[in-house]
């Protein structure tokens, strides 16, 4: 299973550049961990932008919660699986894009594979 995601950098000319990391599923089992940053925070790859985005598993009575600062946005996807993302129902493929809340919360899951991302 392979998502190619595109996130635009901050600033133009950057060479492009390729990072691949592993993250065992014991790291993003019922919760969320950071896997992209600007400044590569335990162990993330880069990125060229004021964003992180986070991966998770979830199954059953798993649950998630991921703080969102005021002015920021987050974007969620469900890229296997079903879960529920701030009381709303994702199966996988959907997408959730929120502005003006204060978390994300993510449970409820069936066999869920999640990204949450955290953007300017």
């Amino acid at each position: 299973h392979f998502l190619q995601i595109w996130i635009e950098p901050s600033q133009r000319g950057i060479a492009p550049s390729y990072e691949q990391v592993h993250f065992d599923v014991a790291a993003r089992r019922g919760r969320l961990a950071l896997i992209a940053s600007p400044d590569g925070a335990a162990g993330s790859v880069r990125i060229h932008q004021d964003a992180r985005v986070y991966a998770g598993l979830f199954d059953g009575a798993e649950e998630a919660t991921l703080p969102v600062l005021p002015a920021r946005r987050a974007y969620v996807h469900v890229a296997r699986g079903a879960a529920e993302v701030n009381g709303r129902s994702l199966a996988a493929g959907d997408a959730l894009r929120l502005e003006g809340e204060a978390s994300v919360r993510i449970g409820r899951a069936r066999g869920a594979e999640v990204l949450a991302f955290d953007l300017p």
